[in-house]
């Protein structure tokens, strides 16, 4: 199995839902909400693609050259790239069926370790909430199950349920709060102050990541709470177009909280170079939630852990090309913007 063909069997399997372009820009899908798409024109997902774009990297190789070394550490589990899957649910609905979300889960968060990294998980409905648990269970807790903002009762019972699987973290999904959709449901919850949100984080005792953050106020409002690390996302345009990017905001919120918190950031990684670029700017690891989602469909585990250790040598040849031994040398320096 080579790259060709997993993308090509993707396109087959997932198709109309994602066409699994080349470039992978949100263009085509745009709209395509619920979906895979972004809201409206899809720009909210299009700025972090075109953000990226503009940043660019100095090279440098006058170096008294050692060993790369890309390791790293989250959740006292060490990664051999600071690279995740992002937490993605209801695959059975938007794919015909094509995989179930139990066979979703299972190269996703399989795939991963297989390649030295880990994944997020998503949810939903019940079974999207639950199938993670048991493979997380069978991986070792190896996994971040990620929980919509429910109300505190059944917050609760999903963090029950992450802990008895042996999940390293948790992960709350809480920019899904005003979505249409969720808010119909009885349990679903209003957005939450920082006293709310630190109970909970108070109660599930293990590293706790706040997803959907998008100011150095609301990191700031994190950290106070509690939390282990945040995900710097706007859910990938998906609820309000006119967001900025991702990546426009990472300065900013890592001048304000310092080393006080993970960082985590999405939208529009897709190659090493942005992995380098997103680190350059602030964050700590990077979530990619698209092109694994292709990568499970076209090609099983076996594709999910080809694309991570792709985007792993990626990372470790720029990292070559620009004078970086370690992940902590990748630094504002390295990058420059774009003039126009």
């Amino acid at each position: 199995m080579n790259y060709e063909d997993i993308w090509k069997n993707a396109r087959e399997k997932m198709s109309p839902g994602c066409n699994v372009c080349k470039e992978c820009n949100g263009i085509s899908c745009k709209g395509k909400v619920p979906g895979i798409g972004a809201k409206g024109e899809g720009r909210g997902f299009r700025e972090c693609v075109e953000y990226l774009k503009n940043v660019k990297i100095n090279i440098d190789t006058i170096y008294d050259y050692k060993e790369i070394n890309t390791e790293c550490e989250f959740f006292g589990k060490k990664l051999k790239y600071p690279i995740f899957a992002a937490p993605i649910g209801g695959m059975a609905p938007s794919y015909d069926g094509n995989l179930t979300e139990e066979e979703y889960v299972e190269f996703i968060v399989k795939g991963m370790i297989d390649a030295g990294c880990m994944a997020f998980t998503g949810d939903g409905e019940e079974i999207e909430y639950m199938a993670p648990l048991s493979v997380i269970k069978n991986a070792g807790g190896h996994a971040v199950p990620t929980m919509k903002p429910w109300s505190y009762e059944k917050a609760l019972k999903r963090i029950d349920l992450a802990k008895e699987a042996g999940a390293c973290a948790i992960a709350n999904d809480i920019d899904c709060v005003a979505v249409p959709m969720f808010r119909q449901i009885e349990s679903y919850a209003p957005p939450r102050g920082v006293n709310d949100i630190k109970k909970l984080i108070e109660y599930a005792g293990i590293p706790f990541i706040l997803k959907g953050i998008m100011t150095p106020e609301g990191a700031l409002k994190a950290l106070e709470a509690g939390a282990y690390g945040i995900v710097v996302s706007n859910h990938g345009g998906r609820f309000i177009e006119d967001t900025p990017a991702t990546f426009e905001m990472l300065p900013e919120i890592r001048s304000a909280v310092g080393d006080k918190l993970k960082i985590f950031v999405d939208g529009g990684v897709r190659t090493g170079e942005d992995i380098f670029k997103s680190i350059a700017l602030g964050a700590d690891a990077v979530l990619i939630g698209r092109r694994f989602s292709q990568a499970a469909f076209g090609g099983g585990r076996e594709g999910v852990k080809m694309y991570a250790e792709k985007l792993g040598k990626e990372l470790e040849f720029v990292m070559m090309m620009t004078g970086c031994e370690s992940l902590k040398d990748i630094t504002h320096k390295k990058i420059r913007f774009k003039k126009w």
